[in-house]
Formats: C-alpha cells, structure tokens, sequence
C-alpha cells in the first residue's frame, strides 16, 4: 500500500485510504508478493496491516509476533514511521521509536 494525502494549502494532511481505493490495489499488491515470495511481510502501520489480515488487524496486538500468511511464511506489523514523526510528546515518541526499532531487530533475527 502506497502513502495517500490530501493537500490543504501548504499543508498535507496524511488520509487513511478508503476499502475501494485498498481493494483496486489489491491486485498489484498480491501479484508483488507473488513475484517475490518473501520470507516475512512487515506492515507498517494499521492500514497495511488491516489490507493483509483483515480490517481486526491491530498493530498493538500483532506487534512481536510472526503469524503465518498465504502470502509469505510470516507476516507482522509495527507502527508506521510517520507516526513516529507526528508524535507530540518527545517521550512518547523515543520510546515508540526504541520499539520499532526493536521490532525491526526481531525481524533480522528471524531471518537469520
């Protein structure tokens, strides 16, 4: 899934795509996985997440695990790099980046 926005003046403001605008994706999306097969699918934030393993997807609750996928041998999630920007709070925000991070660590791992 790509990065949607709508611009206001000087300003972008990032917009979640709607379920018809992820299912015209969809094709281009599953003929990728296909042609790749990768080991691992990591979503990035809720809207990747949602689009591969249902609209329940959370990345709160599938974040660390490694869950098994028709697409790959495993798929998980962690939040979106954006988010990480837009964090107000510079606690907040270090300590979600430490996880992310993190949850890129795993993934090597689980690769190795």
């Amino acid at each position: 899934m790509g990065h949607k926005y709508e611009k206001r003046g000087a300003k972008r403001l990032h917009k979640k795509p709607s379920e018809p605008e992820i299912a015209a994706c969809r094709p281009w999306l599953e003929a990728e996985l296909d042609l790749i097969k990768p080991s691992i699918i990591v979503c990035l934030g809720a809207t990747a997440a949602q689009a591969l393993m249902g609209k329940e997807a959370r990345v709160t609750r599938i974040r660390g695990q490694f869950l098994p996928h028709e697409a790959a041998e495993y798929i998980t999630a962690t939040i979106h790099p954006s988010a990480l920007l837009r964090m107000p709070e510079e606690e907040k925000r270090h300590e979600e980046y430490r996880l992310f991070v993190e949850d890129l660590r795993k993934v090597k791992e689980k690769l190795s």
